[in-house]
């Protein structure tokens, strides 16, 4: 099975239904995807893991779509998409699956990839948010990672996503 993480104008992908990131000499997974929507499929819906920080340094930790602990965050759920907001509604970050035809809407390199690769799912990242150390801003048209921009990027991997100072590496 293969995944596929959109990222901005970036898309990754991956044999690995997680990402990860390094602090130091250690890698830590970020997000999991548990399981995914299928409409074919009653009852199913995407259920993730999350471990991240918002700017305000603030741990949010999801299992199966349960938060540990959401003091100072919203969490929205639907079958296909998992948001988590500030209290005043900015985002901190937006999970969502794709269906087949917003999956096939995205830029032409893009679908390029996707039909060849041929993913189980597609699935869109943005927020605002921090992993260990690093800032991780996502937006419709770019990711940045410490403030690097990355955009219009389009890879495939034998390993799985993953976050580092350097950038990001599959």
């Amino acid at each position: 099975m293969k995944y596929a993480y959109i990222l901005g104008s970036n898309a990754y992908i991956s044999p690995h239904g997680f990402i990860s990131f390094t602090e130091g000499d250690q890698t830590k997974s970020f997000l999991s995807i548990r399981s995914v929507y299928h409409d074919t499929a009653p009852g199913s819906h995407l259920s993730i893991d999350l471990d991240i920080k918002d700017m305000l340094d603030r741990e949010l930790r999801i299992t199966d779509n349960q938060a540990d602990n959401a003091t100072g965050f919203h969490i929205a759920e639907q079958r296909d998409r998992i948001l988590v907001t500030k209290h005043n509604g900015d985002t901190i970050i937006d999970i969502h699956q794709l269906d087949d035809e917003s999956a096939m809407a995205l830029e032409h390199n893009i679908i390029a990839e996707l039909e060849v690769n041929a993913p189980i799912v597609a699935i869109r990242i943005r927020g605002d948010f921090m992993l260990g150390g690093m800032h991780i801003e996502i937006d419709n048209e770019k990711l940045f990672v410490n403030g690097n921009s990355y955009a219009n990027s389009v890879l495939a991997g034998e390993n799985n996503l993953q976050f580092a100072t350097e950038g990001v590496v599959i």
